[in-house]
């Protein structure tokens, strides 16, 4: 595959793919269902404005996130759109088999036949309690270190191609890669691509040596964007999957029609971060909420590191913020995660960046 097959053609004035990233983010006064369901609104919106894929990711233990289950959100967006890319950034590998992972996103790809991808982290996507009860282990560094090996037999399995004597060589991933020789066979003739999703060197030196795209967490590890990606391009040894490095980034990006609110929206959500990261979880505060908030001087410092890799304002400041950092990083791809406590105000975020671009209105 080449990279020009993996990504999408960039439309109207976008230098590169500009792809979405949801959190499925809960906010205070709302429910899971309502962040489900403007999950598939935003789906829609953003396959009639030309975005090219849409990824939702692997949380749990956070009232704020409704994204714990990744492959079922996803079957359910398959079902209200029929031509943009879908995908985990991902499924945590470590907590689940690989034959798991391998039957549920061979049977996406069966619902929604080339529209799937399977981005891949070895992270907990949580605690460490909570990391210990998905896995029904203590020693939670072994899934971590297991990760390469765990993604090659994810790999086999989806490629069924265990060899002769193997003790999986009989077991089979179903639906799989092979297509069924009977009338309304269950397999599918494809299998959906493999991305490693990381925050630091170790997913770009293993995404480089297998010759697979790689995923960067920007929005939350800037500091290690550049080297990360220079370290994947650098070891990229061409594969049969890719003949050519591809890094998508993901980048926060709020736009609004006026900077204040957008400021407002992100400190909601900074203080939201704030929360998470003292161990106090909860639903994604309303702006009121955070003007009202007492910071202490060592939350201010987080606030101000974390607000200064997200890009928001005008939708004119967002888009020269965006179109910078894809010059600075030089990332083949753009995928766009925008933390608000109003939905409303994320799809208008989207709608302004893409009428930014030029992208096809619906």
């Amino acid at each position: 595959m080449t990279a020009d097959e993996i990504r999408g053609a960039a439309q109207g004035t976008a230098p590169v793919p500009l792809s979405v990233l949801d959190l499925v983010t809960v906010g205070a006064g709302r429910t899971a269902t309502d962040a489900l369901r403007a999950g598939v609104e935003l789906s829609r919106l953003a396959e009639s404005r030309g975005y090219h894929r849409y990824w939702v990711a692997e949380h749990h233990s956070m009232p704020g996130v409704a994204s714990s289950s990744p492959a079922v959100i996803l079957a359910h967006l398959a079902a209200h759109t029929t031509r943009i890319r879908l995908g985990s950034g991902g499924v945590m590998l470590p907590n689940h088999a690989p034959l798991v992972i391998a039957e549920q996103f061979g049977t996406l790809e069966a619902m929604a036949p080339g529209r799937i991808d399977l981005g891949l982290g070895r992270a907990p996507g949580t605690d460490g309690a909570t990391a210990a009860a998905l896995r029904r282990t203590e020693r939670l560094h072994e899934g971590a270190d297991d990760f390469p090996e765990q993604l090659a037999e994810l790999t086999r399995f989806l490629d069924d191609d265990f060899p002769d004597g193997h003790p999986y060589s009989r077991i089979h991933a179903v639906p799989g890669p092979v297509q069924g020789t009977s009338p309304g066979g269950v397999q599918s003739p494809h299998r959906p691509p493999v991305w490693l999703l990381g925050s630091s060197g170790f997913s770009a030196r293993l995404a480089a040596t297998l010759g697979l795209p790689f995923a960067f967490a920007h929005h939350f590890s800037a500091q290690n964007t550049i080297p990360a990606l220079d370290l994947y391009r650098e070891s990229f040894r061409p594969s049969a999957v890719l003949d050519e490095p591809y890094a998508l980034i993901g980048v926060s990006a709020l736009a609004a029609e006026d900077e204040r609110e957008a400021r407002r929206q992100i400190m909601a959500a900074a203080l939201n971060m704030v929360r998470l990261r003292t161990g106090r979880p909860g639903l994604v505060p309303t702006p009121e909420e955070a003007e009202a908030y007492e910071f202490s001087p060592m939350e201010r410092e987080f606030i101000a590191s974390w607000n200064s890799n997200v890009i928001h304002g005008t939708v004119e400041e967002v888009r020269v913020g965006l179109d910078d950092l894809q010059k600075r990083t030089g990332a083949d791809e753009l995928m766009i995660t925008s933390h608000a406590h109003s939905p409303d105000l994320r799809l208008r975020s989207y709608e302004l960046i893409a009428d930014a671009y030029g992208l096809p209105t619906a």
